[in-house]
């Protein structure tokens, strides 16, 4: 024992004191226990080499299980090489043959001194055992040392007794093999690999879990592809592998309860958890005693670690997927930790995890598939007995196999559930795909084909979906549940710009629910929302509709005549008034739950035209109320629309801005735009962040997208950009070519889309007055057949700065008037521009100033910087001394911002406020807006501070 293993310098002077007693005359029984893998044969061959080396004659025997059948198979296998022992064969009695077998083995101790060395011990035949303790009684006086290794392992089944168990102490030296501490493993792997950095030998010893056995496997596998390759994380990568041989190996050592628990321990653990140590308490408050596996072997090998035990939930959880006794599981957790082999989790739950993703891979490795998905099975059945939340049994059975029982299917749908709920949609679409592998009804299939080609179609922006959605339009099922399906698939089609096919599809169905009137208007209505996207198609559509509603008005419903509404408001035929009255008669009638969203949808819409902005938030939210998120919808989005537009009336430019700059991410491949990316072109513009505005207008290419009214928006938007650019031409190219487009969808009123107003400026700032004098008189003319503030005050003003002179300030000061007590901030701010340069034109110099000075100070509430540096301009030209003051700061907020502030800042919700103050809850928004912008803040919370900070005597 010239070179003695790391960490087993105490097991090396044992054998070499024991080997020099012997060599005196004196004999003992040195019994080395240790776990699997510790290296007890390596010791053992050691030790048979430092004693031949000393003189000692050496006898030698391996047990195995295939001998433990044999009466004395170890002791034939010991005594082989003696020269008398041929003449001297067991016979049938135990007590004579053990006595034969003792003289032969003493005679040849006689001759000279003798090493006896058994590996495994454990395994050895009942016979030999006897005959070995026996001879341990008897050797104190002979020149015998007897050095015998023995597993000593925590397993789940009790094991027999050792060897020694009946021995007296002072008969036998019993010495226990600890697993490696992370030091001596890490100069192992120095010694093979001596260019290896830091962290590649850290992985490395995590993987040999203070085994030498598998750190010795791992090196030999790893020899191929030293640093800067990384240490694996699965099996195959090393396959065959010395090191998935060795932990078979281990786990074949166990009995099967061991085995089963070990490679459920791995099913339960993540693939790549973190595994480099714990500094984690268990729930409750008892954390593990040894924060890291590695401190518990640093300290010396045959440390004894206390350790806490392991949390008794995860405990019981284990004992019940395997069938085994907690009491055990808690043990062999325990033990497992202190071998190495596990870690206490570093994830805040206390749970003990494989110390390497590679080994917990190489443990599961000798399962097949179809017993790994038992095992889920097994656990996810354990989880739902003992109460555990949906998701985490749900997780369990997204690695099962089919269960077939009820259970199986309530619990990934509600997991389903709870993900939509919390905004998942993501691990929603994972639930729903497990859960169609159970047998299912074609009537239960269709339901859920339908809600997961919906949010595969909505999360993932392009036509993952529609295949789902086609297979569920096929299946038996309810008609209620067939004009979801199609509604669903017609979305998503028409989303895709195959507008055609998805009339098909809806109107296809409509033939088919002649037995159900109510059912069948819904389709029809969902068709002429869906046509919105073709203009081709939607003349078609409402033409149809409109001959429907003339011949049959109980055909056509309360959605059908809501939508014929919203087309005469665009049409220019019917004033804001008139639409509304309509529409509210419309509201009071009873409607089908699965028509209602596309009537509180419609009447949103058209009250956003007609100014009726907070009715219009009130139909919304009613709207969204009604709707299952999971599922597609022509008007889900629509209703969404609708609250951008509110936003966008309003002038909340914060609300409309988009969350990163440049283009937007996941487009399709079409690049077509959306009417959110149409306001948040706007609102860049508007807030003078023209060179993001021109990053997300070029993040489209707008020859290949598809037809329809939000390309027409986005024409409209990029026109301003345009326009602010200094790009006359092109901005005239784009407001002509949204109005050619509006016109042929027969979209004419200004109430969508202002082109006309724009194309005036254009033109007018081009030369060509008569020509924008033509469009500004027929956007008033339009205007004023819907006759709401915006549209009028919004076309007065135009006209007013195109006509110019003493009639054109008259113009302005009516469009001022017009829009000085609506919401819409920015018309009037725009209007106050154009009235101020008016009178400053005509030589009425101060009260040009005074208008334009207002014109800023609305600017700044707003955050609209394009308005203000306007007025800014215009005040310079019209020989102001100094512009206005920028108004931020704590300064800046008026009496009633800082007032509401204040409050806020205290605690006040926007409810508790408005009855405070006795105003209304948009008025508190408002002002909060304009104070967080003036104060540099973005968050509520960011109140009290900032209030403080800008007053000096805070």
């Amino acid at each position: 024992m010239t070179a003695p293993l790391p960490e087993r310098e105490e097991a090396h002077a044992l054998l070499v004191a024991e080997t020099e007693r012997a060599l005196a005359g004196s004999g003992r029984l040195v019994l080395l226990r240790g776990a699997t893998g510790t290296g007890r044969s390596a010791v053992l061959e050691a030790a048979a080499a430092h004693a031949a080396g000393c003189g000692l004659r050496v006898l030698r025997a391996r047990c195995s299980p295939e001998d433990t059948g044999v009466p004395f198979s170890v002791v034939l296998h010991l005594l082989g090489p003696v020269p008398d022992f041929a003449d001297v064969a067991p016979g049938p009695d135990d007590r004579g043959s053990a006595a034969r077998l003792w003289r032969v083995l003493r005679s040849y101790a006689a001759r000279s001194p003798l090493l006896v060395a058994v590996d495994d011990v454990h395994l050895a035949d009942a016979a030999s055992r006897r005959w070995l303790v026996e001879a341990a009684r008897r050797i104190d006086r002979l020149p015998v040392l007897v050095v015998a290794t023995e597993r000593s392992q925590y397993d789940i089944g009790p094991q027999p007794s050792g060897l020694t168990h009946a021995l007296s102490p002072s008969l036998v030296r019993t010495h226990t093999l600890a697993p490696l501490s992370d030091t001596a493993s890490a100069e192992l792997v120095a010694a093979a690999v001596p260019t290896a950095p830091a962290e590649w030998t850290a992985d490395c010893v995590r993987a040999g879990a203070g085994s030498p056995l598998l750190l010795r496997a791992l090196l030999e596998d790893l020899h191929g592809a030293p640093p800067p390759a990384p240490v694996p994380d699965t099996s195959a990568a090393l396959y065959p592998g010395a090191y998935p041989a060795a932990v078979n190996w281990w786990l074949d050592n166990t009995d099967p309860d061991t085995t089963n628990l070990a490679r459920t321990l791995a099913t339960l653990q993540p693939p790549r958890a973190a595994q480099a140590g714990a500094e984690a308490s268990v729930p409750g408050g008892a954390a593990w005693a040894e924060p890291a596996a590695s401190e518990g072997r640093q300290a010396g090998a045959g440390r004894v670690v206390a350790l806490a035990a392991p949390p008794e939930a995860f405990v019981g959880l284990l004992a019940d997927a395997t069938g085994c006794d907690p009491a055990r599981v808690a043990g062999w957790l325990t033990a497992m930790v202190r071998l190495g082999m596990l870690r206490p989790g570093g994830e805040g739950d206390g749970r003990p995890r494989y110390a390497h993703p590679l080994l917990r891979d190489a443990v599961l490795a000798g399962w097949s598939t179809a017993r790994r998905q038992e095992a889920h099975r097994a656990v996810a059945e354990a989880m739902l007995r003992r109460g555990d939340r949906v998701e985490e049994v749900a997780r369990q059975l997204l690695h099962s196999g089919p269960v077939g029982l009820p259970w199986a299917l309530r619990v990934l749908r509600d997991a389903v559930t709870v993900a939509e709920r919390e905004a998942r949609p993501g691990d929603a679409v994972v639930y729903l795909r497990r859960a169609l592998r159970e047998p299912l009804a074609d009537d239960l299939r269709q339901r859920l084909l339908t809600e997961l080609g919906s949010l595969e179609y909505a999360s993932a922006d392009a036509p993952a979906g529609i295949p789902r959605l086609a297979e569920a339009l096929t299946l038996t099922a309810e008609p209620r549940d067939q004009v979801l399906t199609a509604m669903a698939l017609g979305t998503a089609l028409a989303g895709h710009g195959e507008v055609r096919t998805a009339m098909e599809v809806m109107r296809r169905l409509e033939t088919q629910l002649t037995d159900h009137p109510e059912l069948a208007g819904t389709a029809r209505t969902a068709s002429a929302l869906l046509s919105d996207q073709d203009q081709t198609v939607r003349r078609e559509t409402y033409r149809r509709l409109t001959d429907i509603a003339e011949r049959s008005p109980e055909l056509a419903g309360a959605t059908g005549q809501a939508l014929l509404v919203r087309y005469a408001a665009t049409a220019g035929a019917i004033s804001a008034r008139t639409a509304m009255n309509r529409l509210r008669a419309l509201l009071t009638e009873p409607a089908d739950p699965l028509a209602e969203p596309f009537l509180l949808g419609t009447a949103a819409a058209v009250a956003q035209w007609a100014d009726e902005l907070d009715e219009a938030e009130r139909l919304v939210e009613r709207g969204l109320a009604g709707q299952r998120a999971s599922l597609l919808h022509p008007m889900h989005r629509a209703l969404h629309d609708v609250t951008l537009d509110i936003a966008a009336a309003r002038g909340e430019y914060g609300r409309l801005l988009p969350p990163h700059p440049g283009p937007p991410a996941g487009k399709t491949a079409r690049h077509a735009p959306a009417n959110a990316d149409a306001h948040a072109l706007l609102a860049l513009v508007e807030t003078g962040r023209t060179r993001q505005a021109r990053r997300l207008a070029d993040g489209f290419d707008l020859r290949q997208a598809p037809d329809s009214w939000e390309l027409n928006r986005f024409l409209y938007a990029r026109g301003v950009l345009r326009l602010t650019e200094g790009d006359l031409t092109g901005a005239l190219h784009d407001f002509l070519e949204c109005g050619r487009r509006q016109s042929a969808r027969t979209v004419l009123s200004p109430v969508v889309t202002p082109w006309r107003s724009a194309a005036a400026v254009c033109r007018l700032a081009l030369g060509d007055r008569r020509e924008a004098l033509a469009l500004a008189q027929e956007e008033l003319r339009l205007a004023r057949v819907w006759d709401t503030p915006r549209t009028t005050g919004r076309a007065l003003r135009v006209l007013a700065g195109v006509t110019g002179g003493r009639r054109g300030a008259e113009l302005a000061d009516d469009a001022v008037g017009v829009l000085r007590d609506t919401p819409a901030g920015a018309e009037l701010t725009a209007a106050l521009l154009t009235r101020g340069r008016l009178l400053t034109t005509a030589g009425d110099r101060s009260r040009g100033r005074d208008v334009l000075r207002e014109a800023a100070e609305h600017a700044e509430r707003l955050g609209a910087v394009r308005l203000r540096t306007r007025a800014e301009e215009a005040l310079r030209a019209g020989g102001a001394r100094r512009t206005a003051a920028a108004r931020t700061g704590s300064g800046a907020l008026t009496d009633s911002e800082r007032r509401i502030a204040e409050l806020a800042a205290d605690g006040r919700t926007n409810t508790e406020i408005a009855d405070l103050l006795h105003i209304a809850r948009r008025t508190v928004e408002t002002h909060l807006t304009s104070t967080y912008r003036k104060l540099a803040i973005r968050r509520r919370t960011e109140l009290p501070t900032a209030l403080k900070e800008e007053d000096p005597s805070g």
